[in-house]
């Protein structure tokens, strides 16, 4: 760091965020998983972490907010060539056993990844794919840190029970989070718009373990005046002391993310995005680590220069809290 200039441009060589760190050196790790098997309706999110490492060059490194979160250090594993070729066999295939039996595979990589990487005192994060990917680190999350909460951004519940017959589908990741994995207290979500009957009564059976701030309800009481600052420390009270972000980019305004897979209208602002961040600093709540999920790269660079920033910015928020 001593001959590293932040305000340079990124050189061709560098890391993520055009940095000169390894994983070995980093504080935050960032894993890539390159998987979108079980998406159902656009394709894409298996190219995002590329993409993300391409654009994020582009990001300025000194953050008024967060202050310098790359001093901590930040590098990103080279994208894993096995988890590229189940992908690529999985998505040929037409057996949903032989897919789940890929996202079976998926979860334990991940999991042992961020296992491993926790285990060294870092702080992995994972970086989509489809939101499938990043069941095995909330795995291993909630095993180090027992009475999780997770704050979910989502334009869908993503509740259903092996969706289409995928026991791993991107629209099941929290109905497996919440059945499987016990050290998880509390799912709070935030942007939901599209949702199933069955996903609706799991929400209304859930005893609170479960809570949903829908869209429209959002939208209804900033109508009314509602200044978002109060909303957003709604919101962030629904969770323990210890908090997991899990973010699909859809729980954003579409025109921020228009290529992602399946975009619903409405949604949160860049700006009421990083006010839940705030938020759960105002709280004195401790985030412990993160996934950004279905990134998928359009025509342009657009999709992955928001998903970057977006990265760059929870990653910044979750190092401003490491102390609390």
């Amino acid at each position: 760091m001593n001959h590293f200039d932040p305000d340079a441009a990124a050189t061709a060589r560098s890391g993520i965020f055009g940095l000169p760190f390894t994983p070995h050196q980093a504080r935050v790790v960032i894993v890539p998983v390159p998987f979108e098997a079980t998406t159902s309706y656009g394709g894409g999110t298996s190219r995002g972490p590329r993409a993300v490492f391409d654009a994020s060059k582009q990001v300025d490194l000194f953050d008024r907010e967060t202050g310098r979160p790359y001093e901590a250090g930040i590098a990103m594993l080279d994208v894993p060539k096995k988890i590229v070729s189940w992908n690529a066999k999985a998505k040929k295939s037409r057996s949903k056993k032989l897919v789940n039996a890929y996202g079976d595979a998926v979860n334990e990589w991940v999991y042992a990844t961020t296992s491993k990487l926790l285990a060294q005192g870092k702080m992995p994060v994972t970086l989509g794919g489809d939101h499938s990917v990043p069941f095995g680190a909330i795995r291993a999350y909630a095993e180090k840190y027992p009475g999780l909460g997770i704050l979910h951004l989502d334009a869908h519940a993503d509740l259903r029970d092996a969706y289409e017959g995928y026991t791993w589908s991107h629209a099941s990741i929290f109905h497996n989070v919440m059945t499987k994995i016990a050290g998880v207290a509390k799912l709070v979500q935030v942007g939901v718009r599209d949702l199933g009957a069955a996903e609706w009564r799991m929400i209304e059976e859930s005893d609170g373990r479960i809570v949903t701030f829908f869209d429209p309800d959002l939208a209804a009481e900033k109508e009314q005046g509602r200044p978002w600052a109060a909303i957003a420390h709604e919101i962030v009270a629904h969770l323990p002391d210890t908090v997991y972000l899990s973010w699909d980019i859809d729980g954003l305004d579409p025109t921020l993310c228009p290529s992602t897979g399946t975009p619903v209208p409405g949604g949160l602002s860049w700006n009421e995005a990083i006010g839940l961040l705030r938020a759960i600093v105002r709280a004195k709540k401790r985030i412990v680590g993160l996934d950004l999920c279905e990134v998928a790269p359009g025509e342009s660079e657009w999709d992955a220069n928001v998903g970057a920033r977006l990265l760059y910015k929870m990653i910044g928020f979750a190092l401003l809290t490491a102390s609390v």
